[in-house]
């Protein structure tokens, strides 16, 4: 089975069409590296991660599947939705953990001490 077929399966599985496949793919991806690495979400790595699998994916696309000469400009722009579908709350996530991270973290009650 390739990779290709993997995609199709995981499609067929899940209900969810590919544009939504890319985004919970992303978010998960994105997690998983922050726990695999041992890293929190404000940390450039694991979205670094989800980037590199995002170009990787979706240069295998272009290379499996090369559309006529006239339609190659939608097939590269259909690249360019994945990643940004791929990348968006990633890097959401990783901003929002980087600079406003009291958005994340329950506060401290006056006269308790943090766990």
């Amino acid at each position: 089975m390739d990779w290709y077929q993997v995609k199709v399966s995981l499609e067929t599985f899940t209900g969810l069409d590919m544009d939504a496949l890319h985004v919970h793919v992303g978010v998960l991806a994105q997690i998983g590296m922050a726990l695999a690495l041992r890293r929190t979400l404000a940390s450039p790595w694991p979205w670094l991660f989800v980037l590199i699998a995002a170009l990787a994916n979706e240069w295998y696309d272009l290379a499996y599947e090369t559309w006529p000469d006239p339609e190659r400009d939608r097939q590269l722009m259909e690249s360019v939705r994945d990643v940004w579908n791929t990348m968006l709350v990633p890097t959401l996530l990783m901003i929002l953990c980087r600079f406003v991270p009291g958005l994340f973290v329950r506060p401290v009650p006056p006269g308790e001490t943090p766990a």
